[in-house]
């Protein structure tokens, strides 16, 4: 047996996974990575200092390890292996969130420090002042290393493999296990990574011109 639709079919059937994974992380991650972010700018230094642990524990700890830990960990507290797509989501959420976490603290903190002066001037709360003054500011410069980690996270969907969660690269080794054709399947399967990432780049570069940051 050669490659063929049905093949294809399972193959894109399977990005669909490795885009809803993405989409949950993403998601997950941009929630929690918000509030980390705001944690690590805190007045209260005991609060900067928990955020900045976090982060240090979730860029410091392998993915690979992390899924292991959440997908056999449980078993530890009591609990039956936990469903791949809930190991796989919740792993990539925090892996997501330690890392989107950092991206946005730095681009808050860039925004000159004149801003935050002039919004505590006109005596805005600090919530006043985050949505009204900084957050527009900041997320022009959040939004190409945004989606640039987007795509990133997409990418690393690869990895949930491990916990039983069947994505686009699983696909391509289930089929090659049972036809032997890696250069055609893996030739496909980077075709469909390649059509889900290129336009998240495409987009990034759009919203850079909408926001006056790229360049004309």
């Amino acid at each position: 047996m050669s490659f063929n639709l049905n093949h294809l079919e399972f193959i894109a059937f399977a990005s669909l996974w490795t885009i809803g994974l993405s989409a949950i992380a993403f998601v997950g991650g941009s929630i929690v990575g918000f509030g980390v972010a705001l944690a690590r700018i805190s007045q209260h230094q005991w609060v900067r200092y928990v955020a900045a642990t976090y982060i240090q524990l979730v860029q410091g700890t392998p993915l690979l390890i992390l899924l292991f830990l959440i997908y056999f960990g449980v078993a530890i507290f009591g609990f039956n292996q936990v469903p791949a797509i809930l190991a796989a989501g919740l792993g990539l959420t925090i892996y997501s969130s330690g890392f989107l976490a950092e991206i946005w603290r730095g681009c808050l903190e860039s925004v000159p420090r004149t801003q935050w002066e002039a919004a505590e001037c006109l005596a805005l709360t600090d919530w006043q002042r985050m949505q009204k003054v900084i957050l527009p500011q900041a997320m022009r410069i959040a939004t190409a290393p945004t989606v640039g980690f987007l795509v990133q996270i997409i990418k690393n969907t690869s990895l949930a493999s491990v916990v039983g969660f069947v994505e686009l690269a699983q696909a391509g080794k289930i089929i090659n296990n049972s036809i032997f054709e890696p250069f055609t399947i893996f030739v496909v399967v980077a075709c469909f990574y390649f059509a889900i990432c290129y336009p998240l780049s495409l987009w990034s570069r759009s919203l850079e011109r909408k926001l006056n940051v790229g360049r004309r």
